[in-house]
């Protein structure tokens, strides 16, 4: 079975696209700050999974804290190894969301803390596991095809979207210390936002530290060629984070986490090039993209 560790999984996307991967029976480390919604979320994730033999662990705590971190890897390799890991838990920095003369400075640093210092540090826990996964399929044999699927696709402005403009010249990028751009590796998604690159006033705390997220993700994936890094915008949900970012706003009308899951998957199913995607520019990709 592959195995995957999720981060923020108790609720939103991450516990959308952990039920979802479940199903497909993949084994889950899976953590959440609140123990009691974790618990709830695991039981759903393994009624999800019994089906196709999916275990599901669930490990209470903050990924900010190393010690944390390094039991959600070690969980991971006690199921086998790891072939994918979501950074999806996020921190708005201030509650409600207020303009930069306003914001809290301790909130900035956790801002930065959680969405940029965390992942960073939960990746090179993974490294070693996800370096040796054989889920995907050879960057070398399968780039060409991927790059024709997902390069017909545009973003929701009808635009043309590059979908990895930083690891165009990995191979020749002169690391020495880099693998070959050949072989298997396992995958890294990172969630994103659109405010890490459009300016909404209130969330330029947040908006840096996902802009921050974004660069650690493209640097990322040039040094480490032989895995698949995305970091992904999936548009606006329907989320408790959202909710407590603009508390006075009518979320009715926006979609819930689940509607996302279907583009996260299919740069999963499609072992996609490293690069950033918006959600809705995989949703519209043209033609069949998958490798396996």
């Amino acid at each position: 079975m592959p195995v995957a560790i999720i981060t923020g999984a108790s609720k939103g996307l991450g516990r959308a696209l952990a039920a979802a991967l479940a199903g497909r029976g993949w084994d889950l480390v899976v953590d959440a700050r609140s123990a009691g919604p974790l618990e709830e979320a695991a039981r759903e994730l393994r009624a999800a999974g019994r089906g196709a033999g999916a275990r599901v662990v669930a490990l209470p705590g903050d990924v900010a804290d190393a010690g944390h971190r390094a039991a959600l890897v070690a969980a991971a390799g006690e199921l086998g190894g790891l072939d994918l890991l979501v950074n999806n838990a996020s921190a708005l920095g201030a509650e409600p969301l207020v303009r930069l003369a306003d914001h809290p400075l301790d909130g900035l640093r956790t801002a930065l803390e959680v969405n940029v210092v965390a992942p960073l540090g939960l990746i090179q826990q993974a490294l070693p596991l996800l370096r040796v996964s054989s889920y995907l399929a050879s960057y070398e044999e399968f780039t060409p095809q991927a790059e024709r699927a997902f390069r017909g696709g545009g973003d929701e402005n009808g635009e043309a979207y590059d979908s990895h403009p930083y690891t165009r010249n990995a191979r020749n990028a002169g690391l020495s210390d880099s693998p070959p751009y050949i072989g298997t590796g396992g995958a890294i998604l990172a969630i994103s936002s659109d405010a890490a690159v459009e300016a909404y006033p209130t969330w330029g705390g947040y908006g840096a530290a996902k802009a921050a997220l974004d660069q650690q993700s493209a640097v990322l994936a040039v040094e480490e060629p032989g895995l698949r890094v995305w970091w992904v915008d999936p548009g606006d949900m329907r989320t408790d984070l959202y909710a407590a970012a603009v508390p006075d706003e009518d979320a009715l009308g926006r979609p819930l986490p689940g509607t996302v899951v279907p583009a996260l998957l299919r740069l999963l199913d499609g072992a996609a090039p490293s690069g950033r995607y918006t959600a809705a520019s995989v949703a519209a990709a043209p033609g069949e993209v998958n490798a396996r």
